[in-house]
């Protein structure tokens, strides 16, 4: 379970890093376009990944290219939930993603519902609800800014179903990580050329390394995650739910004592009902 604690704490330093950025006066864009140069080269000095097979006719370029695109502009999205709503609502809306995925397997995928993922699918929604709910919004900005979680929510499970897409296809999971990074860090870098051109943004050596350190953070959660089920391959579903449990849990202690998040109490309930609703798909 150490690996699982350790993708757990991964997870939860990346808010974290997102949430200090304004503080640090770090450029976020520079900083995910950075963190995808970490994690391609950790990718490959760590995999070691095959690349021949990303030729052959069966690579699954539309879900890469999916993927690759996404990547960059839901970590936008993750960094600007942090920044209006909080770590501990954009970590629940991040693990509650799982529905969209949960979903798209009954229906895209020919997977079997039963009645405990079904409770578990109704009492997530249910929760993402009461954790994204603001009834003290004092502006239509702060307004508009809780409408970042439910991009979190919706982006987050778009990629969970391009993930499973790519691995139906059989392509090796090393090779597929080196291609989706590297295809993240072209659409980052394109997005940053273009504010460069646009804004006259200037490239920092503070953006950088904040960018080594996110892809650190984020390669550590990818990789403890996969180490935590190689050790227990025999209890997937252990995995599953100590990972989502975990980050929601530890996020939440970490949003609300050092960053001195409020949570009212329908953001409370929300929280209780996105551990439930992860217990019930786990069991399920």
């Amino acid at each position: 379970m150490i690996y699982v604690l350790m993708s757990v704490a991964c997870s939860v330093l990346v808010s974290v890093l997102l949430k200090l950025a304004r503080r640090l006066e770090v450029d976020v864009g520079q900083a995910i376009a950075w963190n995808y140069v970490a994690t391609s080269v950790l990718t490959w000095t760590v995999f070691h990944p095959t690349l021949d097979v990303l030729r052959g006719a069966q690579a699954p370029w539309m879900g890469f290219v999916g993927l690759g695109l996404l990547l960059p502009l839901i970590f936008l999205a993750l960094a600007s939930s942090v920044r209006s709503a909080g770590i501990v609502r954009t970590d629940a809306a991040q693990r509650l993603s799982l529905l969209i995925s949960l979903l798209a397997a009954f229906l895209l995928f020919g997977e079997t519902l039963n009645l405990a993922k079904g409770a578990g699918i109704a009492l997530g929604l249910l929760a993402l609800l009461c954790m994204v709910w603001k009834v003290d919004a004092r502006g239509p900005d702060e307004a508009r800014g809780w409408l970042w979680p439910l991009v979190v929510f919706i982006g987050f499970g778009l990629i969970d179903i391009l993930f499973k897409h790519v691995a139906r296809a059989g392509t090796p999971f090393a090779a597929s990580l080196q291609a989706m990074f590297a295809l993240a860090f072209v659409v980052s870098l394109a997005l940053l050329l273009w504010r460069r051109w646009h804004d006259r943004t200037f490239f920092t050596l503070r953006d950088a390394i904040a960018g080594l350190l996110l892809g650190l953070a984020n390669f550590g959660n990818i990789v403890f995650y996969v180490r935590g089920h190689q050790a227990l391959p025999d209890h997937p579903s252990l995995v599953f739910a100590s990972m989502n449990l975990g980050v929601v849990v530890l996020g939440a202690v970490v949003g609300t004592v050092a960053f001195r998040e409020r949570l009212s109490g329908v953001n409370v309930l929300g929280l209780g009902l996105a551990l439930g609703a992860i217990g019930l798909i786990a069991w399920g």
